[in-house]
This record gives C-alpha cells, sequence and structure tokens, in this order.
C-alpha cells in the first residue's frame, strides 16, 4: 500500500467528526449504526462535528442523541484521517471514557452493544478499527492516516504513542 495519492502534509478533512469508546469492567459499548455513514456497522457512538463546536462537545451530544447517554471526563485519544473516495474526507476526533450518566438505550440512530473486549466484532466494524482499537484500549494514544475506496482500506500509516497525541488542546 502507498499513500502517493494524498499529500498528507496539506490534508484536511472535509467533515470534522467524533467517536467515543466507553470502557468498564472489561466491556466496550459499541453500537450499531442505523442511519447515516457506517449504516449497519458496528462503532463506537459519535457523529458530524457542529459549526461552533468543540469535538469534545459533539462527542457528548452525540453519545446523548445515540444512545441517551452523558459520558463523564471524556479523554482524547487520539485522531483518524480518512481520504475517502465516495464521501467527504473525514477528520475524527477519538474519546474514551470510563463512566456515564443515564441507561444506553436504542434510538433511531442506534443500537447500544456492550461487547467484551476481546469479543469486538471486527468483521461487521469499518477495517480500519483493527489496525487502531485494540491500542487504544490498551491505553495508547495515536494518529491514524487511512486511504478508502468505498469500504475498502486501500492504505494506512498509524503512530502509536506519538510526541503531542497526549493531552492535545481541546479543537484541534
Amino acid at each position: 500500500m502507498d499513500d502517493c495519492s494524498v499529500n498528507w502534509s496539506i490534508w484536511q478533512g472535509e467533515m470534522p467528526a467524533t467517536l467515543m469508546f466507553v470502557v468498564q469492567e472489561g466491556k466496550v459499548l459499541l453500537i450499531e449504526k442505523l442511519r447515516g455513514i457506517g449504516k449497519g456497522k458496528i462503532n463506537g457512538p459519535g457523529g458530524k462535528i457542529d459549526p461552533g463546536e468543540t469535538p469534545a462537545q459533539c462527542v457528548v451530544r452525540e453519545c446523548q442523541e445515540e444512545l441517551h447517554i452523558t459520558p463523564k471526563n471524556p479523554v482524547k485519544m487520539g485522531e483518524l484521517w480518512f481520504a475517502m473516495s465516495d464521501i467527504p474526507d473525514i477528520h475524527c476526533h477519538v474519546y474514551t471514557a470510563t463512566d456515564f450518566d443515564g441507561v444506553p438505550t436504542v434510538t433511531d440512530e442506534a443500537i447500544p452493544l456492550w461487547t467484551e473486549i476481546d469479543e469486538i466484532p471486527w468483521a461487521k466494524m469499518w477495517e480500519d478499527d483493527l489496525h487502531w482499537l485494540p491500542h487504544m484500549l490498551e491505553g495508547r494514544t495515536f494518529l491514524g492516516k487511512f486511504i478508502f475506496e468505498g469500504e475498502k482500506m486501500k492504505w494506512r500509516e498509524i503512530l502509536f504513542d506519538a510526541e503531542g497525541v497526549s493531552g492535545w488542546a481541546e479543537g484541534v
């Protein structure tokens, strides 16, 4: 795989977005997406950042809308940069939390799925998830860059524990 088709030094995602992974007692809270990008796939709750909204504000709002929960003390763990062939490029901020208010509830957007970490359904998820999510669940920060053609990953580069990744300023 090579990244010759993307100049990452000037790349900017057209669609800012977030993902949240709530982890408790060896389980991670995933969702089955019922609409939008990734419909039918398993992922963490999240979505597009609204104008004027920070990534941290967005990830909380999206959890409230998709699952009727409010994550407590979200921690930014990394970023995913997706160069996409058929939808706008996505710049995704990824968070974890260990506590939340509310009860994970089925909505018209998502079905909540508490999943044992060693039983994550990789075959039902985006192809890139297998390459960064296990590391993030072990507490590693990251920056992942991916090229997708449709739903097929064509190239990837992931930096773990990179200088400047942990403790990024809000809105980065």
